[in-house]
């Protein structure tokens, strides 16, 4: 008998972390372009300090990759063709069983309901899974790894705006997402937000959304400016977040976190992604966003420093990948 898989809650041990110096200048236009680089190189640097980074680059930019590292210990090159940045969806989701045998999902990225080229993307995963020596599991199912939060023990929140969305999986109905993600992640509840459809290219992934701090405690984003189309989603978020159980029949503790007042104007644009929930929990420390408001920035990092006391809590400037509508944990993903 085939032994059940679980998703690992992401503050769990880390083998690695897999990033992407796949920014294509076709995407983010030339001023952007430079900015992005340099943030990927902050942000896998800053991650090395703490573990091994496979940093997934295109082998005719492989020296190029390497002017913005002035030392590469703990970082790694994996050469292979990309698209551009965002391994959080598209790269390998994996699991583990019981004996610590690890296993890596393929869930058939599709450039979020077809808005964006993902050919060499679409691919990642499965070259990741080779790499790690871990068998691939398959499915039919489509969705990105920004849609999933997990806390490791059998409870997701997902959005149902990716999930439950005719752009990545038609005719799938609710029951059918829960019984095949409940096979590949273990996940015996999902607590589901609505999100929102088409107001960024994922259709309101999680992770922008709500997070699991450990077992038991999630933090959420509140949107406090009442003319933001935000303010009514998020308390709508944090309502279900905080009358829900998870898989032991607990309710949760739920904190939130406001997003800043205003963000540097060097790279500020309708598409900047403004918030701190968006971090990523590697060995030993937080490393999270700060947008130049001062007020905020420090109250982020407090709520963060409570919410994993037994962490460093390292926050950058992200800005440049954050005006693409993206942060750092979609620019991150974890191997257990």
């Amino acid at each position: 008998m085939n032994e059940p898989w679980l998703m690992p809650e992401e503050g769990d041990p880390h083998l690695r972390t897999w990033m992407s110096f796949g920014a294509s200048q076709n995407i983010w236009g030339k001023k952007l372009h430079d900015e992005v680089r340099k943030n990927l190189a902050t942000i896998a640097k800053t991650i090395a300090s703490f573990e091994p980074v496979h940093l997934c680059v295109r082998p005719h930019e492989r020296e190029l990759a390497k002017q913005f590292f002035d030392d590469l210990t703990n970082i790694e090159f994996f050469e292979c063709a990309l698209d551009d940045l965002w391994i959080r969806d598209y790269g390998a989701v994996y699991v583990r069983a019981k004996s610590g045998k690890k296993a890596a999902v393929d869930f058939n990225f599709n450039g979020w309901g077809k808005k964006q080229q993902h050919q060499n993307d679409a691919k990642v995963a499965a070259m990741m899974a080779e790499y790690s020596g871990a068998p691939l599991l398959n499915t039919d199912l489509c969705l990105e790894g920004g849609g999933i939060e997990v806390d490791g023990q059998g409870t997701a929140i997902i959005t149902e705006s990716c999930v439950l969305n005719d752009n990545r999986n038609t005719d799938w109905t609710k029951n059918d997402c829960e019984k095949e993600l409940g096979k590949l992640l273990g996940l015996e509840k999902i607590i589901w937000l609505p999100g929102v459809k088409g107001a960024d290219i994922t259709d309101g992934h999680t992770d922008f959304y709500a997070r699991f701090a450990k077992p038991g405690v999630a933090v959420a984003h509140l949107d406090p400016d009442t003319d933001s189309p935000e303010y009514e989603l998020t308390r709508r978020h944090l309502e279900i977040l905080e009358s829900a159980t998870d898989a032991r029949g607990q309710k949760l503790k739920v904190v939130t976190i406001q997003p800043p007042l205003t963000v540097r104007r060097r790279f500020e644009n309708e598409n900047f992604c403004a918030g701190y929930i968006n971090f990523y929990v590697c060995n030993d420390a937080v490393i999270a966003p700060e947008f130049g408001d001062k007020k905020p920035d420090g109250l982020a990092k407090e709520k963060l420093a409570d919410l994993f006391p037994d962490r460093e809590i390292v926050m950058l400037n992200i800005d440049g990948i954050a005006a693409g509508g993206g942060g750092i944990h979609c620019a991150t993903q974890q191997e257990p």
